[in-house]
């Protein structure tokens, strides 16, 4: 008997979700702190932060992207991702490369390879770490 990677019973969790959920606790971290960050044009690890739809807490998730410049592309065949679905009901969102936090807006286009373009070149004006403090 095999072991199945999905669950009917949502109290089951799905095998593939517990091993990837466990390797973020530790890929995550060193991706944040630079380690895989993609050079100015190229392909790298980055830390996707999104706000969760339902609970509004932020959320962080380890992908690779290619890096153009301020311009990171990410995408994913799986259509379910949560990370995915939170940058559809809001853009705003920030990516880690270098070992630094980039707000970024994102933008999502859907097909057979969902592709998600976040825009790191202006500050967010919602991130008040980033505001101009000669405006205040």
């Amino acid at each position: 008997m095999g072991v199945s990677t999905t669950s009917s019973n949502p109290a089951v969790p799905d095998v593939t979700q517990v091993f990837f959920r466990s390797l973020n606790r530790f890929v995550k971290p060193a991706v944040k702190a630079g380690l895989g960050s993609p050079l100015p044009l190229g392909l790298g690890a980055v830390v996707l932060e999104s706000t969760g739809r339902v609970s509004g807490k932020a959320r962080e998730v380890p992908v690779l992207g290619i890096r153009l410049g301020d311009t990171v592309v990410v995408s994913t065949v799986r259509s379910r991702s949560q990370w995915l679905k939170n940058l559809e009901s809001d853009a705003r969102a920030a990516v880690w490369f270098c070992g630094r936090r980039h707000p970024a807006t994102a933008s999502v286009q859907r097909g057979p390879l969902n592709v998600v373009t976040l825009d790191a070149s202006e500050p967010s004006t919602s991130d008040p770490s980033t505001a101009d403090p000669s405006s205040a």
